[in-house]
């Protein structure tokens, strides 16, 4: 999975232009499901069939965005600087410094107006992009009002450790292509319906649209959580390294009883060390899928990741191991 988490990773897919790492995933799993389309909106879908004649055939659905924060141009001043918002929830104060990659490849480096008379006052409107051109019209060969560009953030392995830019979420992307490996070798009852999600950084809208379409009778989101082992941070009871957190509740969602049974059950079945997540802030893609039509009972895996939103995220590979064994336990 180290392999194809770098290749992840560094692959771009700013929301809404989730092309790029659409076709690497393709990819990475046509050959091992049974069915693979891509829907009006951009998401990726991969069935995996399972024995129609078992009993108690039900129908899953995984989903793991693929889509990662970014910036988009929003205008191009005489000098050739450009200005920028967000895609997604991207931080003023962790920005400065950092380059980014536009879609085709030209990069340029995040900064602020130095007249600012306070960092503290720091807003993105404050900021611009700086290509190394000297005008608007040299800028313009490169870079057009609409580009987005993603941060740039190599993927370094250090032990146990990773690190890399956006994985959120290509650490669940990764996950739900290791579950596809494992179901291949050992077969499922369920029909496993496998979504690479488009636009949840910007409010769950693959999984919305997704998530109609299927209409499953049970739905387990794959995505990164925040941990509370660091100096001074955020009490919470989620740590790195210690296995793959079962989702109780975050803003958008109190999980289903019967989906957090059924991962607490394949844990202890597969010897799996796992934990409680309680998220304070935020959500996953769990939260559109729940309220679709009348109802689906979900709940989610979530991978210890420290530093989200940020070039440098950080996770257990240990951790994105046990979380592909687990989910792979409960479908199966």
């Amino acid at each position: 999975m180290y392999e194809l988490l770098n290749r992840l990773t560094q692959t771009f897919g700013v929301s809404g232009n989730e092309e790029p790492i659409r076709e690497l995933i393709i990819n990475e799993i046509k050959d091992k499901v049974d069915e693979i389309k891509t829907d009006a909106l951009g998401n990726l879908i991969a069935l995996k069939k399972g024995n129609a004649d078992a009993q108690n055939h039900k129908k899953f659905m995984i989903a793991a965005h693929m889509d990662e924060i970014g910036v988009i141009a929003t205008h191009i001043d005489d000098k050739g600087y450009i200005r920028f918002s967000n895609i997604g929830g991207v931080s003023p104060y962790t920005s400065i410094g950092q380059k980014v990659e536009f879609k085709n490849g030209i990069t340029g480096v995040v900064s602020y107006e130095q007249k600012l008379d306070d960092i503290k006052n720091l807003k993105l409107s404050k900021m611009y992009i700086d290509i190394g051109t000297k005008s608007r019209e040299e800028t313009e060969k490169f870079v057009k009002i609409g580009d987005t560009a993603c941060f740039c953030g190599s993927f370094v392995k250090q032990g146990d450790f990773a690190i890399s830019k956006a994985m959120d979420n290509r650490a669940g992307c990764a996950v739900a292509t290791e579950v596809i490996n494992i179901l291949s070798k050992t077969g499922t009852d369920n029909d496993i319906y496998f979504v690479f999600t488009v636009q949840e950084e910007l409010g769950l809208r693959g999984a919305k649209t997704a998530a109609y379409q299927i209409m499953p009778d049970y739905a387990i989101a794959v995505d990164v959580t925040r941990t509370g082992d660091t100096p001074e941070s955020h009490i919470m009871e989620v740590k790195l390294g210690e296995g793959p957190a079962i989702k109780i509740k975050d803003s958008s969602i109190l999980c289903h009883p019967a989906v957090k049974s059924l991962l607490e059950a394949a844990a202890k079945r597969a010897n799996i060390p796992y934990q409680y997540e309680i998220l304070e802030g935020g959500g996953t893609d769990v939260g559109a899928i729940h309220t679709t039509g009348g109802g689906v009972p979900s709940g989610a895996v979530s991978i210890p990741t420290r530093y989200i939103h940020s070039p440098t995220e950080m996770i257990s590979l240990k951790d994105l191991e046990n979380a592909a064994k687990l989910v792979a336990e409960a479908v199966r």
